[in-house]
């Protein structure tokens, strides 16, 4: 039973991770990414799609993005898509195909992307300390029903923390690596 604890508090500190990992490549850096392009929206057919499946997306540049639409009526539709998502790019298209240039990012925006990382990493941050402190409780549940003893409570506390700290390293790793990213030049 406490194994089952552990292995759930596990599976949500990983989703968090994730959520965190997702959230960061959305992050304009100073190279192109597709992942900026993930939450942009167009109307097909009277549908909400997203824009890789209504168009391929390619890197021909450091800092220039390709759309090309399936067909070339989407251009319209994803050209407005793209202003209203609010990326602060402006796309271009030749009839064919749009082209977002990515302006390179002054060292003060870099900085303050940066800022941005780590309090997203820090707010992720104290959700793992919520998951660890609910895991916690459900142990200390355990052993006052009778399903665990003190001394497995103390082994598995000091194991709930240990995951923790693991996770928190993780999620540092991640951002140290995302903020090197942004601060290249």
């Amino acid at each position: 039973m406490a194994k089952s604890v552990l292995d759930d508090m596990k599976t949500h500190m990983e989703k968090t991770l994730g959520v965190l990992k997702n959230e960061f490549q959305k992050i304009r850096t100073g190279r192109a990414t597709t992942g900026i392009l993930d939450a942009v929206t167009v109307d097909y057919y009277g549908n909400t799609s997203s824009l890789s499946q209504v168009a391929t997306l390619a890197i021909p540049e450091a800092r220039t993005i390709t759309i090309t639409p399936w067909e070339a009526k989407m251009i319209g539709p994803i050209e407005k898509a793209i202003m209203n998502a609010n990326l602060g790019l402006t796309p271009s298209n030749d009839g064919r195909a749009i082209r977002l240039n990515l302006p390179p990012l002054t060292e003060e925006r870099r900085k303050d992307i940066v800022k941005g990382l780590k309090k997203k990493a820090e707010e992720d941050k104290i959700a793992l300390r919520n998951i660890r402190r609910d895991a916690i409780d459900k142990l200390k549940k355990l052993e006052k029903d009778k399903g665990i003893t003190e001394d497995e409570l103390k082994r598995f506390e000091k194991e709930v923390q240990d995951i923790t700290k693991s996770f928190e390293l993780k999620m540092d790793e991640t951002v140290a690596h995302k903020e090197k990213e942004v601060m290249e030049v």
